[in-house]
């Protein structure tokens, strides 16, 4: 009897060395990070190659029709005014006063209508008379000829005259044109953005294919839109009015919902960078771009299909092949290869191949992370450490 209890101790105590050394030698599981399969919207989108920035819908770089001296400047950077306002009025004395004297003609040449006009009247009332005359035989055929041609000639000096007045309204039609020349106003509500030029400073119109700095930069910042280009290849896909999503530098993890608003009907084809074609995404809601600023970076990102309630992981998780990672109940790197739906930088539609609340690896880029080792789910908390 003390034999039997003798052995089951040694038994027992060897099983227990066995179970140690496995216990001890045996690989430790990897921490790997994990993300469950679950229902949730897809998308596929279409996205800015390059930076794109904010614009306005209205945007006027402008400068008088013709050279010459800042005279007046009742505006500064920054103001803003409404349509009509004036902006700017060069030096043009010289045009008024030749206005001015073209007032004084047509005030002349009125004048003279008058004085001539009122001969002509009389001239043809005598003429009459002298018809009168002659058909009762007091006066001869030749002196009724005589006022005849009096009244003709009278009659022509009165529409000279007329014509006159007529030149003379055109004149002072033609000084103010030349003095409106000299004056810059808005040609709608704006923004005063820049100024190119300062009081009694020369500035001239741009030559023909030279262009120069305009004097005044106006924005209508009531209306922004975001342009950006993009790759050729993708920019087939995208029809006006497509919905989008803009996101800017300035409002890190803000986006603003938009439409294509304008999709140009060219490539731009740059040196040394890709063929591409600039589309433009107005906001949704205007009232959310009020307080940004034209020339902000941005970029866009259009949604050219999309798929709710359907079985999505990470797009992070996926291996070459469409092939994920699962992490089983027995705490077992499982691969699997998976047919995918549509999908975007951030999910991937899963049609077959995984069920819901199956766990794929999200950390691939961890040493050691490889189909049949053992692993473990981080928490989210140490995951965020790790990082």
């Amino acid at each position: 009897m003390a034999k039997a209890v003798k052995l089951a101790i040694a038994l027992a105590v060897l099983a227990a060395a066995v179970a140690a050394f496995f216990y001890f030698t045996q690989a430790k599981p990897i921490a790997v990070v994990v993300t469950a399969v679950e229902p949730g919207r897809v998308e596929t989108t279409v996205a800015n190659t390059r930076a794109g920035s904010v614009a306005a819908c209205r945007r006027a770089k402008v400068a008088p029709a013709m050279g010459g001296r800042i005279e007046r400047l009742p505006v500064k950077k920054g103001d803003r005014v409404k349509a009509g306002d004036l902006l700017l009025e060069l030096w043009n004395d010289d045009l008024t006063t030749r206005e001015s004297v073209s007032r004084e003609q047509l005030a002349t040449a009125k004048a003279h209508v008058v004085e001539v006009c009122q001969l002509a009247d009389a001239a043809i009332s005598e003429a009459r008379q002298a018809r009168q005359l002659r058909d009762k035989g007091f006066v001869s055929e030749e002196r009724v000829v005589r006022a005849e041609a009096q009244a003709n000639s009278s009659r022509a000096s009165c529409d000279t005259a007329r014509t006159q007045v007529h030149e003379a309204t055109a004149r002072i039609a033609a000084s103010r044109a030349d003095t409106q020349r000299t004056i810059l106003r808005a040609p709608f509500a704006g923004i005063v953005a820049e100024i190119n030029g300062e009081l009694g400073e020369f500035v001239t119109p741009s030559p023909p294919g030279i262009p120069t700095l305009p004097v005044i930069d106006l924005i209508d910042d009531t209306c922004l839109y975001v342009t950006a280009p993009i790759d050729e290849v993708d920019a087939a896909q995208l029809t006006v009015g497509m919905p989008g999503r803009i996101s800017l530098d300035a409002y890190r993890g803000k986006h603003f919902q938009g439409h294509v608003r304008r999709i140009a009907p060219y490539v731009l084809a740059l040196e040394k960078q890709a063929r591409t074609v600039e589309v433009e995404v107005e906001f949704e809601q205007p009232g959310e771009a009020s307080h940004l600023l034209v020339g902000y970076s941005a970029d866009i990102e259009v949604v050219v299909d999309h798929r709710d309630n359907v079985l999505r992981v990470p797009t992070p998780a996926l291996m070459p092949g469409n092939r994920v990672l699962v992490l089983t109940a027995s705490g077992a790197l499982e691969e699997r290869k998976i047919e995918s739906g549509l999908s975007n930088w951030e999910f991937t539609e899963v049609k077959a191949g995984l069920n819901s609340d199956d766990r794929v690896v999200t950390s691939l880029d961890r040493d050691g992370v490889k189909a049949g080792v053992r692993a473990v789910a981080e928490s989210k908390a140490a995951a965020a450490t790790a990082k």
